[in-house]
């Protein structure tokens, strides 16, 4: 029962601070934190829970005995791009990208 999404457009620091929020949480309880979560990252982690969740469904396992288990956050690839500074100068802009994998366990 797992759900993965690549190259979210966000940076992992960033995203990880709502994986530790959902980390071991029953999914009802994690969908509802997600609910009432100012971040960003708070809606599509939330729509990756529900595909996992759709996942297990799949396989046969009922959705309340489903907790999130192991969920990791690691660095995708960074946009390099250039702003224009004094003197004619350019400095970089990195923009950050994040890999998520959430996985489901049953109890």
């Amino acid at each position: 029962m797992k759900a993965s999404v690549s190259n979210y457009r966000q940076a992992p620091r960033k995203v990880r601070l709502i994986a530790n929020l959902v980390r071991g949480k029953r999914v009802s309880d994690a969908l509802e934190i997600l609910k009432h979560t100012p971040k960003r990252a708070a809606e599509p982690f939330a729509k990756l829970i529900k595909s996992a969740v759709a996942n297990a469904k799949e396989e046969g396992v009922s959705e309340g005995s489903l907790k999130v288990g192991k969920v990791q956050v690691d660095k995708g690839f960074t946009f390099k791009r250039y702003r224009a500074r004094a003197r004619g100068r350019a400095a970089r802009i990195n923009k950050h990208t994040s890999h998520i994998k959430v996985e489901l366990e049953g109890k």
